[in-house]
């Protein structure tokens, strides 16, 4: 069974990119362009992972992470944030929130799928 991932990030170039990279991995991807999309699309697909940009339109990837985590029936779905913002309270602050994992950009895409693959063993 192929592994669904949601890409939800507003820079066009970045989904392009990370959708391209997961599909080669062998994933079902997905794609959210904002908060509230991110949102209806892991209530109706169920991603076994989220690829979660924290500066998006509508609502924030912060608030995505934690209204996903705070539905007991979304509690499997898996959140890796993705930031240009590195500083140790914007990760404390996602990793509080229940986000599985923090990535800040720019990263190596090498890097990414290791995590990527991290997240998914069962």
């Amino acid at each position: 069974m192929h592994k669904k991932i949601l890409i939800a990030d507003d820079e066009q170039n970045i989904v392009i990119s990370l959708e391209f990279l997961m599909k080669r991995e062998g994933f079902e991807v997905s794609i959210a362009h904002d908060g509230e999309e991110a949102v209806r699309r892991i209530r109706a697909e169920r991603p076994d992972l989220v690829l979660l940009d924290v500066m998006m339109p509508k609502k924030s990837g912060f608030e995505v992470c934690q209204e996903i985590k705070a539905d007991p029936a979304l509690a499997a779905v898996r959140v890796l944030m993705l930031t240009a913002k590195g500083r140790d309270t914007e990760v404390a602050k996602g990793l509080a929130l229940g986000a599985d994992a923090y990535m800040t950009k720019p990263f190596s895409t090498r890097e990414l799928v290791d995590k990527v693959r991290s997240l998914l063993e069962p």
